[in-house]
C-alpha cells in the first residue's frame, strides 16, 4: 500500500507549478550552502552564534538575544514565522525524497550488484597471479637449460650469414652479367650498389680485388649502355627518367646529366612547336589583311532589319580552338612532364654523401627556369601570330575559349615552378589579344556605320515611283517630295538608328564572354575592372559615339572641299540622329554597359554629359550646315535668274517669273522634310492678312513718286539718306545665326539666306521701269507663300521691302505699279 501511495504523491508533486519546485531546490540549496552548479559556496564560514544558517550557531546565546531585544508580540510572530519555515522546509525534504524514491532503490541494486562483482574479480586476479608465477618458473628453468648451447648457436648464426654474403659476392660478376643481358638495368645498379663498399673495403685482398675489377668493368659496359640509351632519344619520358636516375647511382656528374636530359627533352619540344608552327600561314600583306563588313540590305528598303558584320578570319588548317588545344595536349603537357621528372631527378631528389654539398638543387633549378622561359618565348610568340589572325568577329566565342583553356593550362605551370615568369607571361598575352578584339569590334563598327551612311546616300540618290507632280524636289539631293520619297526619311532614320544601336548590342554580347563566370582568366583584376571601364566602355562605345560625332561633323567641313557633294538630307538625318543620340541614346548605352559589365570606375571615365555636349554640337553643326546648303541652292537659283537678265531693257511684266515658282516649291518641299524629322517649332502671331499685306517697300516707293522729279543722278543723297534713316529704325537680321531643333527655325534660316542673296544680287544690277515692277510682282509673290514658313512674318516683308526699295534706287526711271495689278498678276500666276 505504501509504494503506491508514494508514486500517487510522487505524480502529484510532479504535476505541481514547476516554478515551486525551483523555489524548493533553492531553498534547499541555501540550506546547505550549494551554488547552482551543484558546488558548496567558497564563502567565508560566519563566526556569528547568532547566525541561523551557520555552523557556530548557539541557541542559548540566540533566544537571550530575542528576549533582550523583540517585544512579546515580535517574539510570537517570529516563532510563527520559524515555525511555517520548518514546516515547508520537512515538506520540501519530504517531496524530494517521494521524487527520488526510484533513484534511491537502483542505487541500492547498483551497490549489491558491484559488491557481488568485485568478489569474483578477486577471485580471478588471485587465479591469474598463481599462473604467471608459474610460467614465470618454467622460464628460468629453460633458459638454465640452453644458457651453455646459446653461445655456440649465436655463433653458427653468424658464419652463416657471413657465408652467405661471401656466396653474393663471388656470385655478383655473373648475377651482374645477366642482368645486362636482360637489360634490367634497375636490379644490376641497386646489386652493385650492395656490394660496393664491402669490395673498397676489402680491395686488398686479391680475391676481393678480382671480384671488384671484373664488377667495375661490368657496371663500365652498363654506364656506357645508358648513355647511349640516353642520347638516343627514342626512349620514352619514363625510361629517360630512369636512365637519368640509375646513371646518378652510378656517380655520373649531375650538371652534365641536368644539361643533357634538358637537351633531350628540348627536341622533343621543339618537334611541338614545328608542328604547331606549320599550322600558321605567312603573314598576308597589308593590302589583303584589310576586309570589310559584308553588303547589308538598304535601310530604306528593310528598315528596321539588323544588319550583322561579316568579318572572316583568313581561312587555316585549324580553328584558334584546336591550334590551342593542340598546343596545350602536345607542348604545354609535354613541358609539365618534363618539369615534374626533372624536379624528381635532380631537385626533390634526396641528396647524400658528395652530392649533398654541391648544392645540385639550386643548379638544377636555375637551369630549369632558363630552358622553361626560352620554350615558353617561343610558344607564346607561336600563339600571339595565331591570334593575329583572327581578324574576324562574326564569332568570338571561340577566341575567348582558346584563350581560356591556354590560360588555365599555364596555371599547372605555375603550380610545377613557383616563381616562373611563364604564367604572367601568358596572362599579358590573353590581355593584348582581349584589347585587340575591342580595338576590331570598334573597327567593325566603324565600317558598319560608315557602310550604313552609304546604304542611306544610296537609298536617298535611288529614284522612287511618285504619285505627286514629276520632279519637284529632285534637284535638292534629297528624296522626292512624293508619298514614298517623303515617308522613307522617317524610315531611313529608324532603321540606321535600330541597326547600329543592335550592332552595339551585338559586339557588347560577344565582348561579355571576356568576363564569364566560367572563363578563369576573368576574374584576373585586370578584367574585373580595367577591362571593363577603360577597354569595354571607354575604348569601345565611347570611342564609337565620338566617332559618330567626329564623322558626322566632317560631312560639314568636307562638303566645301567636295563642290556640296553630300545630300542635303543626309545632313538633315544625320543632324536626328545625333540630336536622339544627345537626348536618350547615350544615356542607354552607357548604362546598358554598365550593367553588363558591372564596370567599377575607379579612375576618371568620360562623363555621359561631357558625350551628350558634344553629339548635341554635331547635331547643331549638321542642321546649321544643312540650313546653309539649303539655301545656297535656292540662292543660286535667284543669283541666276538676276544676273542673266537684262532689267532695263525687259518688257512690261504680265505673270511671276517662273524661277520665282520653283522657289516657293522647292521650298515647300523643303518645309515638308524638314517636318518629317522636327517638331513643328513656335510661331509668332500673324496677322489676318498676311498674304494680302502691302509692303511698307510701297510706302517707300510713294515717297519715291514725291521725289520722283527730283530723283536724278545730281541728287542721289537724298535717296540714300532715307535708306539709311529707314534702316535705322528697322531690327538687324543676323542672316548665318543658329538655328533651333524645329521645322520654323530652319525653315526661317533657308528663306533668311536665300531672300538675302536675292537682295545682295539686286544691289548690283541697274533696273529699267518694267525690271522695278517684275521685281514687286516676284516679291509680292514670295510673300503670298514665305510669310507662312517663317517664325516671324515681319521678317520676310522686311527682307523684301530692302528687295524692292534696293531695286527702286537702282532704277533709272522708278514707276512703281499699282498694287491691285500687281494681285491680280499674282492670282493669276
Amino acid at each position: 500500500m505504501s509504494q503506491p501511495l508514494i508514486s500517487m504523491e510522487a505524480d502529484a508533486s510532479a504535476s505541481e507549478d514547476p516554478g515551486r519546485k525551483r523555489r524548493v531546490h533553492g531553498m534547499l540549496k541555501l540550506y546547505y550552502g550549494l551554488n547552482e552548479e551543484g558546488k558548496a559556496d567558497e564563502k567565508p564560514q560566519s563566526l556569528d552564534p547568532c547566525d541561523i544558517n551557520g555552523p557556530h550557531f548557539d541557541p542559548e546565546h540566540y533566544l537571550n538575544k530575542l528576549r533582550r531585544e523583540c517585544s512579546l508580540s515580535e517574539l510570537m510572530d517570529h516563532e510563527t514565522c520559524m515555525v511555517k519555515q520548518i514546516r515547508s522546509l520537512d515538506s520540501d525534504m519530504q517531496t524530494l525524497v517521494y521524487e527520488n524514491y526510484n533513484k534511491f532503490i537502483s542505487a541500492t541494486d547498483t551497490i549489491r550488484k558491484m559488491k557481488n562483482d568485485f568478489k569474483k574479480m578477486e577471485d580471478e586476479m588471485d587465479c591469474l597471479s598463481a599462473n604467471m608465477a608459474a610460467i614465470t618458473d618454467f622460464s628460468a628453468r629453460i633458459s638454465g637449460t640452453l644458457e651453455d648451447q646459446h653461445a655456440q648457436i649465436t655463433k653458427l648464426s653468424g658464419v652463416h650469414t657471413l657465408l652467405r654474403k661471401l656466396q653474393f659476392l663471388f656470385e655478383l660478376p655473373a648475377r651482374l652479367n645477366k642482368c645486362l643481358e636482360l637489360q634490367a638495368y634497375a636490379q644490376a645498379v641497386s646489386s652493385h650498389r650492395r656490394a660496393r663498399c664491402v669490395l673498397q673495403q676489402y680491395s686488398h685482398m686479391p680475391s676481393f680485388k678480382g671480384i671488384q675489377d671484373d664488377c667495375h668493368a661490368i657496371m663500365d659496359k652498363l654506364a656506357q649502355e645508358l648513355r647511349q640509351k640516353f642520347r638516343d632519344g627514342g626512349s620514352s619520358a619514363k625510361d629517360l627518367s630512369e636512365c637519368v636516375e640509375l646513371l646518378l647511382q652510378l656517380d655520373e656528374p649531375a650538371e652534365e646529366l641536368c644539361e643533357k636530359f634538358l637537351s633531350h627533352a628540348g627536341s622533343r619540344l621543339e618537334s611541338d612547336l614545328q608542328g604547331l608552327e606549320a599550322e600558321i600561314k605567312p603573314s598576308p600583306p597589308a593590302s589583303a589583311a584589310k576586309t570589310a563588313l559584308a553588303r547589308k540590305p538598304s535601310p530604306g528598303a528593310t528598315a528596321g532589319s539588323p544588319k550583322t558584320s561579316a568579318l572572316r578570319s583568313p581561312s587555316s588548317n585549324t580553328d584558334i580552338l584546336e591550334f590551342i588545344d593542340r598546343g596545350c595536349n602536345e607542348f604545354v603537357s609535354s613541358l609539365c612532364l618534363v618539369i615534374t621528372s626533372y624536379q624528381e631527378l635532380f631537385i626533390n631528389h634526396a641528396q647524400t654523401g658528395e652530392l649533398a654539398s654541391k648544392n645540385i638543387p639550386q643548379m638544377a633549378k636555375s637551369k630549369l627556369h632558363a630552358f622553361v622561359d626560352k620554350l615558353a618565348t617561343r610558344y607564346f610568340s607561336l600563339v600571339e601570330r595565331r591570334i593575329q589572325e583572327e581578324k574576324g568577329v562574326a564569332d568570338n566565342s571561340l577566341l575567348v575559349h582558346a584563350l581560356d583553356r591556354f590560360h588555365r593550362r599555364l596555371q599547372a605551370v605555375a603550380k610545377l615552378l613557383p616563381g616562373s615568369s611563364v604564367p604572367n607571361q601568358g596572362t599579358e598575352i590573353v590581355i593584348r589579344a582581349a584589347t585587340e578584339r575591342v580595338k576590331q569590334y570598334l573597327a567593325a563598327l566603324q565600317n558598319f556605320y560608315m557602310d550604313s551612311l552609304t546604304d542611306v546616300r544610296q537609298a536617298l540618290a535611288t529614284p522612287r515611283l511618285s504619285l505627286a507632280a514629276p520632279g519637284a524636289g529632285s534637284h535638292l539631293g534629297g528624296p522626292a517630295s512624293g508619298r514614298d520619297g517623303a515617308s522613307s526619311l522617317p524610315d531611313l532614320l529608324s532603321s540606321l538608328s535600330a541597326s547600329i544601336l543592335n550592332q552595339i548590342k551585338s559586339v557588347l554580347a560577344s565582348v561579355h564572354l571576356f568576363t564569364a563566370k566560367n572563363i578563369t582568366f576573368s576574374n584576373k583584376p585586370y578584367f574585373k575592372g580595367e577591362f571593363c571601364y577603360q577597354g569595354v566602355r571607354e575604348s569601345l562605345i565611347v570611342s564609337f559615339i565620338k566617332f559618330v560625332c567626329q564623322s558626322s561633323r566632317q560631312f560639314c567641313e568636307s562638303a566645301g572641299d567636295k563642290g556640296g557633294s553630300t545630300p542635303p538630307a543626309l545632313l538633315l538625318l544625320l543632324s536626328r540622329l545625333c540630336l536622339d543620340y544627345e537626348t536618350s541614346t547615350i544615356s542607354y548605352i552607357l548604362t546598358l554597359t554598365d550593367e553588363q559589365f558591372l564596370a567599377q570606375h575607379h579612375s576618371p571615365v568620360t562623363a555621359v554629359t561631357a558625350l551628350c555636349a558634344e553629339a548635341r554640337e554635331a547635331a547643331q553643326k549638321l542642321l546649321n550646315h544643312y540650313v546653309k546648303v539649303q539655301g545656297l541652292i535656292i540662292s543660286q537659283m535667284l543669283r541666276k535668274s538676276v544676273e542673266t537678265r537684262d532689267w532695263v531693257n525687259t518688257i512690261e511684266p504680265r505673270n511671276v517669273r517662273a524661277v520665282m515658282k520653283r522657289v516657293v516649291e522647292d521650298t515647300t518641299s523643303i518645309d515638308v522634310q524638314v517636318g518629317l524629322l522636327y517638331e513643328e517649332g513656335v510661331r509668332k502671331a500673324h496677322s489676318s492678312d498676311s498674304s494680302k499685306r502691302t509692303f511698307s517697300v510701297y510706302s517707300s516707293s510713294r515717297q519715291q513718286t514725291r521725289y520722283a522729279a527730283s530723283y536724278t543722278p545730281s541728287a542721289p543723297m537724298d535717296t540714300n539718306l532715307l535708306s539709311n534713316i529707314h534702316k535705322l529704325f528697322s531690327e538687324r537680321i543676323d542672316i548665318f545665326s543658329s538655328v533651333e531643333f524645329n521645322k520654323v527655325s530652319v525653315m526661317t534660316g533657308i528663306i533668311k539666306i536665300s531672300l538675302k542673296t536675292f537682295l545682295e544680287c539686286v544691289r548690283l544690277r541697274t533696273f529699267g521701269r518694267y525690271g522695278l515692277q517684275q521685281i514687286q510682282v516676284d516679291c509680292h509673290y514670295l510673300q503670298m507663300y514665305l510669310w507662312r514658313f517663317v517664325s516671324d512674318e515681319n521678317l520676310v516683308h522686311f527682307l523684301l521691302d530692302e528687295i524692292v526699295g534696293s531695286s527702286a534706287h537702282r532704277c533709272l526711271d522708278p514707276a512703281p505699279m499699282e498694287q491691285s495689278v500687281i494681285e491680280v498678276i499674282c492670282e493669276r500666276g
